[in-house]
Parts: C-alpha cells; sequence; structure tokens
C-alpha cells in the first residue's frame, strides 16, 4: 500500500472530546472518527488492525474447537421475556417498531437467540459437547458512552456459547476457553489478569474475567502478588478477622449525640468512637420491600455482593422519607437493635462482634455496648463488604494490592438458567429428559483493540504489537520523486518484503522528514525504514524498530534485517 493512495489523516493537536491516552491515539493516528456519543468509524488502519485482532480470536477459537455461525442482530423480544432479562437488562436494550408497530430488540448479547437454536437442534446427549461462536456488532443503550471504544453503544464482540450434558463436561468446555483466551490475548500483545468476577444480570455459578491493567480502566481489581490470588472488586475477599470487632459485653447504653449523623463526626471528641467499633446500617427496597443492611463503620457496602445476598437485582437505597416510615428516624441515628420486622443482613465481619455503638432510631441518639446476638437478630450473613488494600489476601494472608482495569474477556459458568427457561433439553444415557448446561464467553474486540494502544504507546504514539499492527513495516524514503536513487530503492524493498507476505506501506508523500517521521511514530508502525540520499550514497539504510535503537545496515541486507526483526516480534 502507498500512503498517498489511503486514508490516514493524522492529527497534530488532541481532540477535546478524548479523555484517556488510547483515545487520543485513536483519533490523532487517524484510525477512526466520531460520527456521534458511542458511534466510531473505523478508517482503513483502523480497520486492518481491527481485522487482525478478529483473525487472532477466530484463529483460537477454532483450535478451541468451537463453531462459527452467525446470527441476527434483530431479535424477537418474547425469547428476552422467557430468560427474564427483558426486564433485568432493559436499561441497556435497545427497542424498535417495524412498519406493522411489531417490537424487536437490537441484540446486546445473544444466549437467547442461542438457547432458542439450540432447542430446536440438538435433543441428544450424543449431540453434545458443543461450543458455537461468532464475531459480530453489539447494541448497549450506554447511558454515559465515554473513551472511545471502551464505552459505545455500537461495538464488536466476539461471544461463544458451550453445551454439555454433564457437569463435568461443562467444566472442560470452560476451562478451553479459558485457555483460548489466554492465548488470544498474549497474542494480541496484551497483558491481562484473569480474576474471579461476579456474574451479574448473566447469572451463571461463576466466572472470570480477563483484565488489562490500567490507571484509566473502569474496573478495580484486588490482587495478591505473593500467591496470584486476583478478583475483580465485585468478587473479591480478604481475610479480615471478625476477632477484630470483639470486646466486653457491659448492658447497652443509650447516649445523646445532638447533630451527629456520620461515621466520622461520631469518631471524634467528645464521643471518640473509632469506626471499627461502629456499626453502620443502611436501609435498601429489595423488590419494593425495606430490608436493613449492617456493615462496620469503616467498611464500604458491594452491591454487588448484596445482589447475591438478597436474591435479586431489584433493589435501590430507601429515600429519607422511606427510612423514617420504616424505622421512626432519619439516616445518620439508624440502627438494628430490637428490630424485629424487618429482614436485617449483617455482613460476616460482625458475626458475634460486642462493644459496637450504633444509631438508636431516635434522630440525635445512639446506643452503646451494642452486642450482635443479644440485641441485634440478624436474620441473614453474607460478605457483604468492599475489599480494601492491605486487606489480608484469603488464600496466603499476604496483603492484597488494589489496581485499576480494563475488562477485555469474560466466561461464565452459566448452568442451566437459559436452556430451562427456553426449553433447551435434551435426553441422557438413561432416557431422560435434562436441560443442557451452558457456558458463554465474550470478548469485547474493539474494545481489545483499543486495550492494546492503552498499554502500549509512549509520548510519541502508538507502539503497535506485531500481531495486530495495520502495516508492520512502513517504507519512508526522504526523496519521494520516482526516478530518484532512494525511490527506486524503496520500491525493490517494498516489492521484496511484500513478495515475502509482509505487510508494508510505502510513504509516497512529498512532505518533509520530519513530518514523515513524526505520522510514522504517530501511528505506531513497529518496523521504520528510512531511505536518505545521504546514507545511501554510503550503500546504507535505516532501520528503525518502533521502540528501539536506530540500526544501519548494508541496503541490500535490509530485506533480510527487517525479516529477522519480525521474527523476533
Amino acid at each position: 500500500m502507498r500512503w498517498s493512495q489511503t486514508l490516514i489523516p493524522t492529527l497534530k493537536e488532541t481532540p477535546a472530546e478524548a479523555e484517556i491516552a488510547s483515545h487520543k491515539l485513536l483519533l490523532r493516528a487517524g484510525l477512526v472518527r466520531k460520527l456521534t456519543g458511542g458511534l466510531y468509524t473505523f478508517l482503513p488502519l483502523g480497520l486492518r488492525a481491527l481485522r487482525k485482532v478478529e483473525q487472532i480470536v477466530r484463529e483460537e477459537m477454532n483450535r478451541a474447537g468451537a463453531l462459527e455461525l452467525l446470527m441476527p442482530a434483530l431479535q424477537p423480544p418474547d425469547i428476552w421475556q422467557q430468560s427474564g432479562r427483558y426486564e433485568s437488562a432493559k436499561d441497556v436494550l435497545f427497542k424498535v417498531r417495524d412498519r406493522a408497530k411489531k417490537e424487536w430488540v437490537l441484540g446486546p448479547t445473544h444466549e437467547e437467540v442461542i438457547t432458542t437454536l439450540v432447542a430446536g437442534e440438538i435433543n441428544s446427549y450424543r449431540q453434545m459437547p458443543k461450543n458455537f461462536y461468532q464475531i459480530q456488532t453489539k447494541f448497549r443503550d450506554e447511558i454515559r458512552p465515554r473513551f472511545g471504544l471502551m464505552r459505545a453503544k455500537e461495538f464488536i464482540m466476539k461471544d461463544a456459547y458451550s453445551f454439555d450434558a454433564t457437569d463435568e463436561a461443562a467444566q472442560v468446555s470452560y476451562r478451553k476457553m479459558y485457555d483460548a483466551y489466554a492465548r488470544i490475548f498474549q497474542r494480541c500483545g496484551l497483558k491481562t489478569i484473569a480474576v474471579e468476577a461476579d456474574t451479574g444480570v448473566m447469572g451463571g455459578k461463576f466466572s472470570h474475567e480477563f483484565m488489562v491493567p490500567a490507571a484509566t480502566g473502569e474496573n478495580e481489581v484486588a490482587f495478591c502478588d505473593a500467591c496470584g490470588y486476583a478478583a475483580n472488586v465485585e468478587k473479591a475477599t480478604s481475610a479480615v478477622q471478625r476477632s477484630e470487632v470483639g470486646g466486653q459485653r457491659s448492658e447497652v447504653e443509650k447516649f445523646a449525640t445532638p447533630g451527629v449523623v456520620t461515621i466520622e463526626a461520631l469518631s471524634k471528641a467528645p464521643y471518640d468512637v473509632a469506626a471499627e467499633r461502629q456499626i453502620k446500617t443502611l436501609v435498601y427496597l429489595a423488590e419494593g420491600k425495606p430490608v436493613l443492611i449492617l456493615l462496620r463503620g469503616d467498611h464500604q457496602l458491594n452491591e454487588a455482593k448484596l445482589t447475591g445476598a438478597l436474591g435479586t437485582g431489584n433493589f435501590r437505597p430507601a429515600a429519607a422519607e422511606e427510612i423514617f416510615a420504616a424505622l421512626g428516624a432519619h439516616p445518620g441515628s439508624l440502627g438494628a437493635v430490637g428490630i424485629t420486622h424487618l429482614p436485617v443482613y449483617a455482613d460476616e465481619v460482625l458475626r458475634d462482634a460486642a462493644d459496637m455503638t450504633t444509631g438508636a432510631n431516635a434522630d440525635g441518639f445512639h446506643l452503646r455496648n451494642v452486642a450482635i446476638g443479644r440485641d441485634i437478630q440478624a436474620a441473614h450473613w453474607a460478605d457483604l463488604r468492599l475489599v480494601q488494600a492491605g486487606e489480608p489476601c484469603p488464600k496466603c494472608g499476604q496483603p492484597l494490592k488494589i489496581q485499576r482495569a480494563i475488562e477485555v474477556g469474560h466466561v461464565f459458568k452459566l448452568g442451566t438458567k437459559y436452556s430451562q427457561a427456553l426449553n433447551a433439553l435434551f435426553l441422557d444415557e438413561a432416557g431422560k429428559q435434562q436441560p443442557a448446561i451452558m457456558g458463554c464467553y465474550g470478548i469485547g474486540v474493539t474494545r481489545t483493540l483499543q486495550a492494546v494502544i492503552e498499554q502500549s504507546h509512549d509520548d510519541n504514539g502508538i507502539i503497535w504489537p506485531i500481531s495486530v499492527a495495520p502495516y508492520t513495516v512502513c517504507i519512508t524514503p526522504l526523496n519521494a520523486a520516482p526516478e530518484s536513487a532512494v525511490m527506486q530503492r524503496a520500491e525493490q524493498i517494498y516489492a521484496e518484503l511484500t513478495a515475502r507476505g509482509v505487510d508494508v506501506i510505502i510513504d509516497d508523500r512529498s512532505d518533509r522528514p520530519g513530518v514523515k517521521f513524526k505520522d510514522s511514530e504517530l501511528v505506531g508502525f513497529p518496523i521504520r525504514v528510512g531511505i536518505g540520499e545521504k546514507s545511501l550514497a554510503k550503500g546504507e539504510v535505516e532501520i528503525k524498530p518502533r521502540a528501539g535503537a536506530l540500526i544501519l545496515v548494508k541496503a541490500e541486507e535490509t530485506v533480510a534485517k527487517v525479516m529477522e526483526l519480525i521474527q523476533q516480534g
């Protein structure tokens, strides 16, 4: 390809809309252009890189035994109603109507579609295991599209779905996909952390996310350097001991705290009640009914964990008037002492705790010497708190670290949630009808592309791994006149590399050398071959790896050296 014959509209200035490095570079390097919020057009270079990511994904999915198909993006809402996600996922669903006023859903994912397909095609254990995948455009009604391709309304995703006859076979399918994902991201040049994750609205038994560590990531990961434990903070646990909140069991005492409505205020003079000696009482409405949530004062609620404890995602914090109606007091003076008319959910750290302080359910008053079990009857115990940096690892006890990261892939063990709802049933060896055991596995292809840039760039631009670079080699003749010796040598190198299957672009523009070099650095081609009249007169050519030092080689050895660098990766 010749630079003059394609479209690479590089920008000197960063567009105001770009917030993170990878978004800035997508735009400045001429890879994408914004149509409107959450919608982007891929330009020629961006599309070439995207297709290379797709090809890596396709090769590894095929290697793992998955079968490629293509499902409709337009889906009937009744299958979403059958699965229960028409309501639970309503916030992200795009809904459209046809000329007959019939409603349709634009697919954000395809569990319902693939399960409906399998329900009609697979009816025996002999037809399993099966794993189907596609690479396709998805649509999600993001409330706030941002960060370029990271959180868009329309994006490209690889989604796969496995169907097995037994739980043991489903574990094998899950592991195959897990291993395939590790290979995919490695081949894309990404350093990822596989973390335990919450299943969210997908449902299912367990899942792992593949995270790219990045300061600008929207997720937080808790991990241990000592033993390798890693989990999304929505799922992470620690070895904080309940004994830390034990103490004497004196009689409950009510005391006045006028104007004190926060944990911090109660921890200061004249009260001096440390946050870890306080019980934080939260009121939520779950399925429209009030419940109490108890945490230690220095801990924060993890709503993903609360979803599991409540058995529903249909909950929200109660409003002030709803709280007063339930407890007769306002936020800041709330507690669960003597409460029997409302469900009480308590964090495990509080189990058997004594010598605690909590609200008295009377504005301006608190209770001290409170003991869980004696004064508060918690009907439900669960891990409800957000893990904090420095807490002991649940596996080895060493301090946990927390880092921001970008999610690029997610694997779920779904179980039978969708197969039961959508009648994907089969006859087992005994002739008994059973629901298929499912797994689902997603990779954000467009997000992966941007994650590569976020993880691999410098002040000058993108540093593409060879595997996904739009072009591997950029030949930069400093004299672009067709009859010049420089251009003739450039054409010769171009022809030889192209004949060897290397993706090459030749910068045939008549711009100044500085402009060409800066554009090459900005776009991030892994290898640049610079040819100038002075160096060529000495029989030499300059080779510059994008993240390496300049190499001078004999002109006739250029192709061999480039091939050597490509082999080194």
